[in-house]
């Protein structure tokens, strides 16, 4: 079996609102994996449904390979949006009672506790009240929390809200080094950069349904609209100007007179590149040739607005 975990056809309603309508999803063992959607989608109650906080009407989930069972908590790590530690407790001592919830021993969660305040270089927190930490200090202790038991499928819910820069990008070091040592991730954000750096397959849920899923770079491939972004050197380029408008989509141009740099982007009918390259060498020295890959933020704006298009 080479899924950590399989939705199938899974819905849920509360009240008159459905929240999930015959979501299925296949997320591969030791990978990253965006759920991605707008405020509302569904993506939180997806969650809450592999956390067994709530449970789906219709549907099954499936956790490496066996029907999803209270026991399998243990094994699932959970960093939540909102996040819920007791604020008036000393760190170490409610990293250790979390710890122990999760079935580590008390020695055994002070060694690995150890670890990873060395590893995040917050050995001096260990006796200070969570309400004496700034929101990102206390969203370290929260990460730790949440990979110390070291589970099989770890969930981030927005991961890096409340840090800054410097410290997002320790955590996303971090959540990389997880992957590596095995760990399988289901990363739901609305960074849409994180999504490009981190993740390797995404799934899009709008309006309660999955309305796209798959690796990120085949998504992509599918996506591309034949646009390519052109610089050369060229003396006079009125004349090539107004042949590629009789012959392509022109979308934006722009012609430096003094270093006669022509930059342009052009949107062809059909992928054929090689044949408007051998044309616009003909025309001048080109140094630039490239093909817009549509980034994973431009993907997540196309398909939501075109799906809520069709609802109207």
């Amino acid at each position: 079996m080479n899924k950590i975990l399989v939705a199938n056809e899974v819905t849920k309603h509360f009240g008159d609102h459905t929240a999930l309508k015959n979501v299925s999803l296949e997320i591969p063992k030791n990978s990253i994996y965006g759920l991605l959607g707008p405020n509302g989608a569904g993506k939180t109650t997806l969650i809450r449904i592999i956390n067994q906080i709530t449970y789906p009407d219709q549907g099954k989930v499936y956790f490496d390979g066996e029907l999803l069972k209270p026991e399998h908590i243990a094994q699932i790590g959970y960093l939540p949006e909102e996040r819920g530690l007791y604020k008036s407790m000393k760190v170490g001592e409610q990293a250790l009672y979390l710890a122990q919830l999760k079935g580590m021993t008390k020695k055994e969660a002070k060694a690995k506790l150890k670890y990873w305040f060395e590893r995040l270089d917050i050995g001096d927190w260990w006796n200070k009240k969570i309400q004496e930490l700034s929101k990102g200090m206390a969203q370290k202790i929260q990460f730790i929390v949440t990979v110390l038991h070291g589970p099989k499928l770890l969930i981030f819910d927005e991961p890096f809200s409340g840090f800054d820069p410097i410290n997002a990008n320790i955590i996303k070091d971090e959540i990389l080094k997880l992957k590596e040592e095995g760990a399988s991730i289901i990363f739901s954000t609305h960074r849409m950069e994180s999504v490009e750096e981190l993740c390797e397959y995404i799934a899009l849920i709008h309006r309660s349904e999955k309305i796209l899923d798959g690796k990120l770079s085949e998504i992509k491939r599918a996506y591309k609209q034949n646009i390519f972004e052109v610089g050369m050197e060229i003396i006079a380029p009125q004349e090539l100007l107004s042949k590629l408008e009789n012959q392509f989509k022109l979308l934006q141009s722009d012609f430096n007179e003094e270093e006669k740099q022509l930059n342009f982007s052009v949107q062809l009918p059909s992928n054929d590149a090689n044949s408007l390259l051998q044309y616009l060498g003909s025309k001048g020295s080109i140094n630039g040739f490239v093909e817009t890959i549509p980034t994973a933020n431009d993907i997540f704006i196309s398909t939501v607005k075109n799906k809520g298009t069709s609802h109207e």
